[in-house]
């Protein structure tokens, strides 16, 4: 069977082929965002060692490979050793050519959200953040006269009266606030692309967090210096990262860690369905050892207004989606209790952007 096809590379679940050892003969694209690991790294290994199905298969697995009879097993839970398992439906089945190959496809509907998430911000996202940015504009003015009327109320009222009026003024800046987040949507202009060192984005944020909201933290910097320059918008990557060590820092208790991983992985592709796509070989993992995500919002953390914390307003990951996808890159997350990753992948410069920008690194 040959995989190196439009139709094997566009399928839309995970599918791995194994051969008559029970090895990975090759994955699709969408098998490789679900198993976190690029088919070079896959390809040669046992499947049972990649994939933690809590179901009984091996005597049925026989079964099917010996009478070249399919084998569908719904409802079971699939793990790959790096997160919580996913429930999901297997489909097995035999090749009919007799080389005793066998198909594998996964499927469930929480893994087909977090295949679309994976690849950016969301159609529907972005339709409700531009509804959004519409309807900010619009009540921003009449919340300003709101501010205002209740101000000059307060000037003749007595105090219990004054304790209204200050709820409205502090309410309605509130508001503001928030307005003003979902606007910064709509402001973002798109990053102005040059080399930039990773390290130096990571420094800034890390001394920026740990003088702020970070100085109740450890952060560990656990760093590969030999990565080559990104190539992005140092002001909005360095953006991304406070982003996410506010959020591991508010998620976590008292003296909690935040450790901050680099890494190099040559074969990292972000996929179109045409077979096509971006190598994002720049790893960068910001890994805290907080309570976990709820378990009820973990597969739509990237979503616009939604927030796991009581008063969040959910903009924060939405913005950080947002720019790393006008990057060019892909932005996941692994959550278990005691154990939250957020992993950004992105691109090296270019040989075309080094030369330009020689001497400025």
């Amino acid at each position: 069977m040959s995989t190196d096809t439009p139709i094997w590379n566009s399928m839309p679940v995970p599918a791995l082929l194994v051969n008559q050892d029970d090895n990975i003969l090759s994955l699709n694209p969408a098998a490789e965002t679900f198993l976190n690991a690029s088919a070079k790294a896959m390809v040669g290994q046992p499947i049972w060692d990649k994939i933690m199905i809590d179901a009984p298969l091996a005597d049925a697995f026989d079964r099917a490979r010996e009478h070249g009879t399919p084998l569908f097993v719904n409802d079971a839970d699939v793990g790959t050793g790096d997160g919580p398992p996913v429930q999901c439906n297997l489909q097995i089945a035999p090749l009919s050519d007799g080389s005793g190959q066998m198909l594998f496809m996964i499927s469930s509907r929480e893994l087909a959200g977090r295949m679309t998430r994976s690849h950016g911000v969301k159609s529907s996202a972005k339709s409700a953040i531009g509804m959004a940015e519409m309807l900010a504009h619009e009540i921003k003015n009449p919340l300003a006269g709101i501010t205002g009327a209740a101000q000059l109320l307060s000037m003749n009222l007595s105090q219990e009266d004054l304790e209204l009026t200050d709820l409205i003024v502090v309410e309605s800046r509130r508001i503001v606030k928030l307005l003003e987040q979902v606007e910064q949507f709509g402001n973002l202009s798109l990053p102005a692309r040059k080399p930039v060192n990773i390290h130096d984005v990571l420094d800034r944020a890390r001394r920026s967090a740990l003088v702020g909201f970070g100085a109740h933290m450890t952060i560990v910097e656990d760093y590969d210096p030999s990565l080559p320059p990104a190539e992005g918008d140092a002001d909005q990557l360095v953006q991304v990262v406070l982003n996410l060590l506010k959020n591991a820092s508010e998620a976590a208790e008292t003296n909690g860690k935040i450790r901050i991983h680099t890494y190099y992985e040559h074969s990292f592709r972000l996929r179109r369905a045409d077979g096509g796509g971006q190598p994002l070989p720049l790893q960068v993992e910001i890994i805290d050892d907080g309570p976990g995500l709820p378990l009820d919002i973990s597969g739509d953390i990237f979503d616009p207004f939604v927030s796991g914390r009581e008063n969040g307003t959910g903009l924060g990951l939405a913005l950080v989606s947002k720019i790393i996808s006008d990057h060019g890159g892909m932005i996941t997350v692994d959550s278990v209790l005691g154990r939250t990753v957020f992993k950004l992948s992105l691109p090296r410069a270019g040989k075309e952007t080094l030369a330009k920008y020689e001497g400025s690194l």
